[in-house]
């Protein structure tokens, strides 16, 4: 059986016990090993060697010279008028070529052959295609069309890079070999820098090798990648095809080292705890399990750091975070993935009003890299363009001003909402956002019983508080979207892990942080008392509690290091891949994350 469609990859099979028998090539994957085949007869390796003095295609553009490009035209011109030459045109080399020199090596995404002239265009991370390009000139190579943008705000802001091949001044087996060049094959070249009529940035190759030959067919030309399914199971390919996958996950990475940053210049210790665990605790959530054969015992995947977290603090170490996998064996939706990163922060001494204060500088420091780095481009992001999403400039709601980037315009788009990051987050209590969701007072019991019965809930020997919260979900929506606000002061009752306020035994010192529509963090001012926390424990275990997933086990070790004694703290912990989402206008988890669960196919 072969793939109908050549410009989308088959689908990634499931596991099985022995190989699949190996299919009949498809005729243009035949072609392509004909190629290959023809490259190794001219002495190349279709598969390179190592290379060195890289640039990449943001250096290269950027080393152009227009001042050596008119004087290397002027010489030529010269040259040609006073007859040392009958060459002349852009492949003139005179003794002297003052041009600045490049060697970049891409992925070709666009290829014309023109005889003895052969057009290329390529691809690396920092380039991607000119949406707003004009008609090409007669005998160049045509601009790449749109691709499908991800759905966020960032674009690639430097362009794909245009080689030329030219049969005169292209060492062999150069030109040769850019005759067997296929779309999707990378290539390493080199020449001086000039510019087209039409005012593209070319390098003049004087040298071309072939660093990786491609078998699979690209995605169509024209039409791009564009069905999410295979973008998710095909990523190495959405990376090259649609690079603003590419700029996210490179903005990623930026925002990471940013929280880094802002955590170690508060004196926080970076540390790592166990992924495996004898024991499920630190979130109420239904582990993965797995089985360890040395040892005979069933292990989970960790659901949270948190346990391990304060033990440290019990050993003297006053502020620790932790970049996170964490695994809960739950659903799956558009903010919801099984294997997820999470930061989880501790401070002795402190509380969730620290903790308040933490995630509103980090969320603004976020915001503004993120401003900074959109408007100097200095990771190859750009404001969406009116071309690229078929709009009007009036109806793109996150047009900003280039090189805004201080606190009173740190307005970032999501979706069709504009979030003002610079003012200061809104706080609302529980008991207040339950009235003003829902209408009533969350003390008001025979009403909060008739409601929670009439909308399905088990109401029948379950206190009061529970069914408070079973109905809680619906006063969520009365938070703004647009307006960061921290949900402050739980009923104790459902926060088995955190301190009561002082005097108010009935409130927890928690909150929880909402933007966009989205839960983004929680945080505690966490308990400390060995005896109040044993026994919220059994009342877990018992199943009185609302949180009775959390701890399936009594974890007596945790008990024992509060009893050994553990100082005042806050703690924290973000959900980075939403916060990814807020930051980078993406709005499925699958979009920040490079390789989302997928289920297998059949």
């Amino acid at each position: 059986m072969t793939n109908p469609n050549p410009s989308k990859p088959p689908a990634t099979p499931s596991a099985t016990a022995q190989p699949p028998e190996p299919e009949s090539p498809h005729r243009l994957e035949q072609q392509r090993k004909d190629n290959r085949e023809a490259l190794r007869a001219l002495g190349l390796d279709p598969y390179g060697q190592r290379t060195t003095n890289l640039l990449n295609i943001a250096e290269a553009r950027a080393k152009y010279s227009p001042e050596a490009d008119a004087a290397h035209q002027a010489s030529a011109a010269a040259a040609k008028t006073a007859g040392a030459s009958a060459a002349g045109g852009a492949g003139f080399q005179p003794a002297s070529d003052p041009r600045p020199t490049a060697k970049v090596a891409g992925r070709i995404v666009l290829k014309r052959d023109g005889g003895k002239l052969i057009w290329l265009q390529l691809r690396d991370h920092t380039s991607g295609p000119d949406r707003t390009a004009a008609a090409p000139a007669e005998g160049e190579a045509p601009t790449a069309p749109s691709q499908p943008t991800t759905g966020g705000a960032f674009d690639a802001m430097v362009k794909d890079l245009q080689v030329a091949v030219s049969m005169k001044d292209c060492k062999a087996p150069g030109f040769d070999a850019a005759k067997l060049l296929d779309l999707g094959d990378t290539v390493v070249v080199e020449g001086p820098l000039m510019k087209t009529k039409t005012g593209e940035i070319t390098v003049w190759a004087s040298s071309l090798t072939v660093a990786c030959k491609s078998i699979a067919p690209p995605p169509e030309k024209w039409s791009g990648l564009q069905d999410p399914e295979v973008r998710y199971r095909r990523r190495y390919v959405d990376l090259y095809a649609n690079p603003e996958t590419m700029q996210v996950a490179k903005m990623r990475a930026l925002l990471v080292r940013e929280i880094r940053g802002l955590l170690e210049e508060r004196g926080y210790l970076e540390v790592e705890t166990p992924t495996l665990q004898t024991l499920a605790g630190g979130a109420a959530a239904r582990p993965f399990v797995t089985h360890m054969n040395a040892l005979d015992i069933d292990l989970f995947m960790r659901v949270a750091p948190e346990l391990y977290l304060k033990r440290l603090l019990v050993g003297g170490m006053p502020k620790v975070f932790e970049w996170s996998r964490n695994f809960r064996n739950e659903g799956l939706d558009r903010s919801h993935n099984p294997e997820f990163s999470m930061l989880e922060l501790y401070e002795a001494y402190g509380s969730y009003e620290t903790m308040m204060e933490i995630t509103e500088e980090m969320v603004r420091r976020c915001a503004r890299r993120v401003k900074r780095e959109w408007a100097s481009g200095g990771t190859g992001f750009q404001p969406v363009s009116a071309a690229a999403t078929n709009k009007p400039a009036s109806q793109i709601p996150h047009r900003l001003e280039a090189g805004a980037t201080k606190d009173e315009n740190l307005t970032l788009p999501f979706g069709d909402l504009r979030i003002d990051y610079a003012k200061p987050f809104e706080k609302i209590t529980y008991e207040a956002l339950f009235e003003k969701g829902l209408g009533f007072s969350m003390h008001d019991a025979p009403r909060v019983r008739a409601e929670a019965k009439k909308k399905g809930h088990k109401a029948e020997g379950v206190a009061d508080i529970l069914l408070v919260n079973a109905l809680f979900g619906e006063a969520e929506h009365a938070i703004d979207p647009a307006r960061p606000t921290f949900l402050i002061d739980y009923p104790a009752p459902l926060c088995p892990l955190t301190r009561s306020k002082i005097g108010k035994p009935e409130i927890a010192e928690r909150f929880e942080v909402y933007i966009g529509g989205m839960e983004l963090g929680n945080a505690y001012t966490e308990l400390n008392d060995p005896d109040i926390q044993e026994a919220k424990f059994r009342e877990q275990l018992a199943g009185t509690d609302a949180e009775e997933n959390t701890f399936r086990t009594f974890d007596e070790d945790f008990v024992y290091a509060l009893k050994v004694g553990m100082p005042p703290a806050g703690g924290l912990g973000i959900g980075i891949d939403r916060l990814m989402m807020l930051m980078l206008d993406q709005h499925s988890i699958r979009d920040v994350l490079l390789f989302p669960l997928m289920k297998p196919v059949e």
